[in-house]
């Protein structure tokens, strides 16, 4: 069978790239080995943000009295988390059927092999294409030596599946999807250690912000060791036992293993085709190309930021290079970037270290959510850090605080749109709201502050 465009992946850079193809008049087969929707959908972002959010109610019920209200933590009923978390998963899931259908793309569930380079194999069946997208996705990576077991050393796949709440937990990296687990495993009531190689907790955001998401961990009892190595895991009668480089052992009853995710490129046909490819990345050009004429590639497949959202506006972008509508590239600086802890750490654009790295002159702002009215009313702390050239556009917007991945909408318009804090100063900003903070900080970044000491 033969189509305008050939899909292997159906996650967030695969589908979205099906159904721009689609709504642009391609005839478009979409090839899945799983469910439509992939890590994001199934395994990754809508599920942990369920546990996040359940979590967060957990942590409201116990500090309801310092708000007046009359309430008690019986504690995680966690079938029931399940069910809450399992029903968002379906409806959207749901949804996303319905829509791939409406769009008339062929869907095809099974493993698909690329066979040609135009050409994948599926189910014994051959479909070709007169473009073809790879959209493979990635897979949680493990260390050399330590064995995932799914039961005391599992990965984040296994993590979103538990049935109950562990007593004690290792979480191993500190970065992104790490914290997003420390947080909702000590809002259900564990016992939390984060051991991380690096300097730091979520290493690639903006110094400041981590020093605040640390500062705010140690104030929740989450433990964490920095800048020292793993080096090993003993499974114990009941949980795991971990060592590190510098001696030191640690016990609990599980360990994630949250070091970072893997392209999913291995005995797909990529190499046989002759396909570019870098320590299993699929190599591409600004335009999502590889090196073989009409083979794309989208998603954590290739070395972009693995964001759920940037594998989208790649499917995106593909579908409209396809269709000959010479979309602009994607700036990944001005991609919106949060983890979803508590608190929230959320950013766009350049950290200070990259800023001055490129040669800008650099000023830079920090405003004190304590300044903002409804910080206060949620009882959350933290920061909006601007990075700015001096008399220039804003570079960098760097937060942490509840809820600040929700000002992000604001904050990537004005570095996408290379404003200086001279243009946002002007605007009104609804009182009282989180995002007045990014007016305020703008505004004394524009040397007019108002709630801050400029």
């Amino acid at each position: 069978m033969s189509f305008d465009v050939v899909i292997l992946g159906g996650g967030s850079g695969g589908y979205a790239c099906a159904l721009r193809s689609a709504q642009l008049g391609l005839s478009v087969a979409l090839i899945e080995a799983g469910k439509l929707g992939g890590t994001c959908l199934h395994r990754g972002c809508i599920p942990t943000k369920a546990l996040l959010h359940a979590g967060e109610i957990a942590d409201n019920t116990r500090e309801a009295h310092e708000f007046g209200v009359v309430a008690e933590l019986g504690g995680i009923d966690m079938p029931g988390v399940n069910t809450y978390k399992d029903g968002v998963i379906s409806k959207l899931y749901k949804g996303l059927q319905g829509l791939v259908k409406s769009r008339g793309i062929t869907f095809i569930e099974g493993h698909g092999k690329v066979v040609a380079a135009n050409t994948v194999e599926v189910n014994s069946e051959k479909y070709t294409g007169k473009n073809l997208v790879l959209a493979t996705g990635s897979y949680p990576k493990t260390l050399p030596g330590l064995e995932i077991n799914g039961t005391t050393i599992v990965t984040s796949d296994h993590a979103l599946a538990l049935d109950y709440v562990p007593k004690s937990v290792i979480v191993l990296g500190g970065g992104v999807i790490g914290c997003e687990f420390a947080s909702v495993w000590k809002s259900f009531g564990s016992e939390v250690r984060i051991i991380e190689g690096l300097q730091h907790l979520v290493p690639l955001e903006d110094e400041s912000s981590s020093k605040l998401l640390e500062r705010a961990y140690r104030k929740r009892g989450i433990n964490f060791e920095l800048g020292v190595r793993f080096k090993s895991a003993t499974p114990t009668g009941n949980g795991v036992k971990i060592a590190l480089e510098d001696g030191r052992e640690f016990e609990a009853d599980l360990l994630l293993v949250s070091v970072g995710r893997g392209p999913t490129s291995a005995n797909l046909g990529y190499e046989e085709i002759g396909v570019a490819m870098d320590r299993g990345y699929v190599l591409v050009d600004e335009k999502c190309r590889t090196n073989l004429p009409n083979v794309f590639a989208v998603g954590d497949l290739i070395p972009t930021l693995q964001l759920a959202h940037v594998g989208f506006g790649e499917g995106i972008l593909v579908a409209e290079e396809i269709a000959g509508l010479n979309p602009r590239p994607i700036n990944y600086d001005g991609v919106p970037r949060v983890t979803y802890s508590e608190p929230e750490v959320a950013s766009v654009g350049l950290t200070t270290a990259q800023a001055k790295e490129r040669g800008h002159d650099v000023v830079e702002l920090v405003y004190d959510l304590a300044g903002n009215g409804k910080s206060q009313i949620l009882r959350t702390s933290g920061s909006i850090k601007l990075v700015s050239e001096k008399n220039g556009p804003v570079l960098g917007i760097h937060m942490v605080g509840s809820r600040v991945g929700e000002l992000l909408a604001e904050a990537q318009l004005i570095f996408n749109w290379e404003v200086s804090a001279d243009d946002v100063a002007p605007l009104i900003h609804a009182h009282p709201t989180m995002s007045e903070a990014m007016g305020e900080a703008h505004l004394a970044l524009a040397g007019k502050p108002l709630h801050a000491h400029g």
